[in-house]
């Protein structure tokens, strides 16, 4: 370290602190927090997934460290690292502009800003009658989206053959894909821009069929299982927008600019997850800062909100529901400031208890995993954690029954009743980790096998007597110096009438494809920027709110 960095003087950190000392940065810093910092640290910098970064928590901590952080990111934790795309003056004028943040007033979401925000773009009913069958495929359930993150894009990708078949611009940072299951054909994406786009998968090239601005930072989508309509959630201006789902014609919002938070503040509150049921007519939604889950019934005329269950914890995100017996009735929602998962009755409309994930643990369920469990005769649940390497698995009574653990923390963990395993990811866990996936037995509830994606070859191995079950060649990708690049890996998702489990290798532009019952991989899907979520929709189709 240099030794002016060592030996500086109280005048040298006064012009640190003033942002005098931030180089020769032309980084419009507010406008990349947005994009890039916001969604884990909050429009106000309250936190939430990442640190609270307030002027009152973050002013007298020392600017180095926390530039050091901006750019190498935070071992264990979500947070990346920022030096491809950050110099170091860039970071020192990061941190003077969180320092003296002064804050920001939060719009307020009403119904005529979202209705400037829609545009049909194709007739629908043409499309209807010209168009009975797939154009692209045998069904169009056979299709799977993939979001091209820093592509601003979604792809469609033949789900039985891995074939490419559109890429379609769909706002920055594409976050959530759904399918209307009463009518497949019809599949939506929103992007934490606020863009959520309508595909007709029948069409040849799954051409756009509307599109609607429904807010500036956005992350859930959910689908009544009536086909009827489509439920979108805001950080920006905070609240939910209910839509009609054969045109995305905006029909009510639900702001939460305005609500009660767990530490009894009142202020604005994020909605993070959406979640659909089969178990009755409700959409319900998530207030990320609020700890509330709001449940409307879209059966009623004016689709009201039915059930207001608060207390859940801090910072809400997302979650899945129960399969098997009364399959839907429970919403399983992560809370990852208070290290637990709400169970959320939709019957009674009530929280039914607190499953405790460990301390620091940040539970992130993603599509989460429900199964049955023969040798218990019970229905299991399962998530992974951001902060730990564990998987924490509960019963039919919500107990947890085993904390598996993993090599670091993950984002997702998935399976399907045509896979023996759990396949959960490590893409949190660090260079050493993130390139694995565990393969953990949904009867004996052990770790059963661990793929691993090198930057030259590949294994599936046993982890108890590390014997190499499978092994194949990877081709090496290289970044802009010329150095072998770790496969960053994640998200399992299945396909292929259940042949397959679908992995996105994050940092490499591919997706790799491996047979569900073995994990012995099959071949590359190539040619793709920065894939991050799958979804099948064959798949998705018999699993309750996904």
């Amino acid at each position: 370290m240099r030794l002016n960095k060592l030996v500086i003087s109280a005048a040298a950190l006064a012009v640190v602190s003033s942002g005098l000392f931030a180089g020769t940065s032309n980084m419009d810093v507010e406008k990349v927090f947005e994009k890039e910092c916001q969604g884990c640290h909050g429009p106000n910098h309250e936190g939430g997934v990442g640190s609270d970064l307030r002027p009152a928590v973050i002013e007298k901590k020392n600017s180095y460290k926390l530039a050091e952080a901006i750019l190498n990111g935070r071992a264990g934790t979500a947070m990346p690292e920022f030096k491809a795309s950050f110099n170091k003056d860039d970071a020192d004028k990061m941190v003077d502009y969180l320092q003296h943040f002064k804050g920001r007033t939060m719009a307020v979401l009403t119904l005529d800003s979202v209705k400037a925000g829609w545009k049909p773009l194709n007739d629908r009913m043409k499309f209807y009658k010209k168009y009975t069958d797939a154009a692209d495929v045998k069904k169009n359930t056979d299709i799977c989206f993939v979001t091209e993150r820093d592509a601003e894009r979604v792809a469609f990708v033949d789900g039985t053959s891995g074939k490419i078949l559109s890429k379609h611009p769909a706002g920055f940072a594409v976050h959530v894909t759904v399918t209307n299951k009463r009518q497949p054909r019809y599949a939506y994406s929103i992007s934490r821009s606020g863009l959520v786009t309508m595909f007709d998968l029948n069409t040849p090239g799954q051409q756009k069929i509307a599109e609607c601005q429904v807010g500036s930072d956005s992350r859930g989508l959910a689908v009544s299982p009536d086909g009827k309509y489509l439920m979108a959630g805001n950080y920006v201006p905070g609240g939910a927008v209910l839509m009609d789902a054969m045109t995305l014609e905006p029909l009510k919002v639900y702001p939460t600019s305005s609500v009660i938070k767990p530490n009894g503040d009142i202020g604005s509150s994020r909605v993070a997850g959406i979640f659909d049921t089969p178990y009755g007519p409700y959409i319900a939604f998530a207030l990320k800062d609020g700890g509330h889950v709001y449940i409307v019934d879209y059966s009623k005329p004016g689709f009201p909100i039915v059930g207001d269950i608060p207390n859940i914890g801090d910072i809400l995100h997302d979650g899945f529901l129960n399969e098997g017996k009364e399959i839907g009735r429970y919403l399983f929602i992560a809370s990852q400031g208070s290290d637990v998962v709400g169970v959320v009755d939709f019957k009674t409309k009530s929280l039914v208890t607190k499953i405790y994930t460990g301390p620091s643990s940040k539970p992130h369920p993603g599509q989460g995993s429900s199964w049955f469990n023969e040798g218990l005769g019970q229905q299991l649940g399962a998530t992974v954690n951001m902060n730990l390497g564990q998987v924490t698995i509960w019963d039919d009574h919500f107990d947890v029954i085993r904390q598996i653990p993993i090599g670091g923390g993950g984002l997702f963990i998935g399976t399907s009743e045509h896979t023996p395993f759990l396949w959960a990811d490590n893409v949190l866990g660090g260079e050493a980790n993130w390139n694995k996936i565990h393969l953990i037995n949904k009867q004996t509830l052990e770790l059963d096998r661990i793929i691993t994606v090198g930057t030259t070859q590949g294994t599936v191995t046993d982890p108890v007597t590390h014997k190499t079950l499978y092994k194949w060649n990877v081709p090496t990708v290289k970044d802009v110096k010329g150095q072998a690049i770790t496969p960053r890996i994640l998200h399992a998702e299945p396909a292929n009438h259940g042949y397959w489990t679908m992995i996105s290798e994050w940092n490499c532009g591919r997706i790799g494809i491996y047979e569900a019952k073995t994990g012995k991989f099959v071949k590359y899907i190539n040619g793709l920027t920065t894939p991050t979520f799958t979804y099948s929709i064959e798949h998705r189709q018999t699993v309750p709110g996904a």
